[in-house]
């Protein structure tokens, strides 16, 4: 068996998707997006292709090594979510070829169910409450929403109080037996970090996430003697060594990597199975499309510090298309009460609607993130 073609898609609402096609027929698909890069990366998979073709698609780990160690220069956001893509489709095809999900190749299911949450909003005016309760009725058991909006290196109490009332809002709207994630997007700097997740310490949150920048590392070690709340932190970071510093810290509680950027998931489970030794739970990053998540679900049924899982539906980013649109076994991602039950179907587990891709890839996206400025006019993380 041989690779025969590829294939990349640029679809709606800031998607890149990748068909890897075999001399038998077989298909893999596989994700590797970045968002606001989607060109940049395309052109990276397109870059790799002499590397790929013509090689047998069951040998994964040697075509990982070969895209990860054969180009001289390595890593970051954009080459990792590159080989991501390849990976996440090899994975497919050779589940497919065997009959078997791919959770059952990398050591059979750890459990029946995964826990999921939904997002909520929570930076910019929005009725946060009203989204918390519709994600309760819609099945889930947890959400996640942003802290806050712009802010300056050091803001007003006045700031630091609606963040606390708008969680408290959602808290008391939800109970305290559902979870709340708070992400601070690294949008806080380490002075208002630490008065930050000290105020929040006693409306319970499932964790914090991104009180700050990943690249500074050290800040981690400050805030989290403010708070008794879970630290998470990983969509930024994107290999097995780009996340030891942090588990060797001992500062961080949930690891967050992102299917489609750190490196797929053959480098996925290994950073998952390293987490585990440091005694760090697991709870991958996915406000992507459909193929993002069914790898990370693959990766949670798999890995026994797997805590939860972040899914797209109904996501503000997901204007005109949602995550369910591209796939015709839509049943796949349903949630019960707050979980989502293990898929069956080999390979990833789901069945991509190839004529929909075709069709929306005609008119493609060109998306880009907001760039925020402060009330002085200068930029700040969005």
């Amino acid at each position: 068996m041989k690779i025969e073609k590829l294939e990349l898609f640029k679809v709606p609402p800031r998607w890149l998707f990748i068909k890897i096609t075999t001399d038998n027929g077989t298909e893999g698909w596989g994700e590797p997006t970045v968002e606001g890069k989607a060109g940049t990366v395309k052109a990276a998979v397109e870059e790799m292709l002499p590397y790929i073709i013509g090689k047998d698609p069951r040998k994964i780990e040697d075509i990982w090594q070969l895209l990860y160690r054969g180009g001289f220069y390595r890593g970051g956001v954009i080459l990792m979510s590159a080989i991501a893509g390849i990976d996440q489709a090899l994975w497919d095809i050779k589940g497919k070829v065997l009959g078997v999900p791919i959770y059952e190749l990398l050591g059979g299911p750890v459990r029946d169910k995964m826990k999921v949450y939904g997002w909520i909003g929570g930076d910019k005016v929005n009725n946060v409450v009203d989204g918390a309760k519709m994600r309760m009725s819609k099945g889930f058991s947890a959400v996640k929403m942003n802290a806050c909006a712009e802010m300056e290196w050091l803001d007003t109490p006045k700031k630091i109080q609606d963040v606390v009332d708008r969680v408290r809002a959602v808290r008391e709207a939800i109970g305290y037996d559902k979870g709340i994630g708070i992400d601070f997007h690294g949008r806080i700097h380490k002075g208002m970090a630490k008065m930050l997740v000290q105020e929040l310490d006693n409306l319970k949150p499932m964790f914090i996430e991104e009180p700050v920048l990943p690249e500074n590392q050290k800040a981690y070690s400050a805030i989290s003697k403010y708070t008794s709340v879970p630290i998470a932190l990983g969509e930024r970071l994107y290999s097995r060594w780009d996340f030891l510093p942090f588990f060797e810290q001992g500062t961080i509680d949930i690891i967050q990597p992102d299917l489609s950027h750190a490196g797929g998931i053959s480098e996925v489970k290994r950073i998952a199975a390293m987490a585990e030794a440091y005694d760090i739970a697991l709870a991958p990053h996915c406000p992507l499309g459909p193929i993002s998540l069914a790898a990370a679900l693959q990766i949670d049924f798999s890995c026994i510090n797997a805590l939860i899982q972040e899914i797209s539906l109904g996501i503000h980013y997901n204007t005109g298309v949602d995550l369910l649109d591209y796939i015709k076994n839509q049943d796949v991602f349903e949630i019960k009460d707050g979980f989502i039950h293990r898929p069956t179907l080999p390979g990833l587990g789901i069945m991509i609607d190839e004529e929909k891709v075709r069709e929306m890839s005609i008119s493609g996206h060109a998306w880009k993130n907001p760039v925020w400025r402060n009330e002085d006019g200068s930029v700040t993380e969005w």
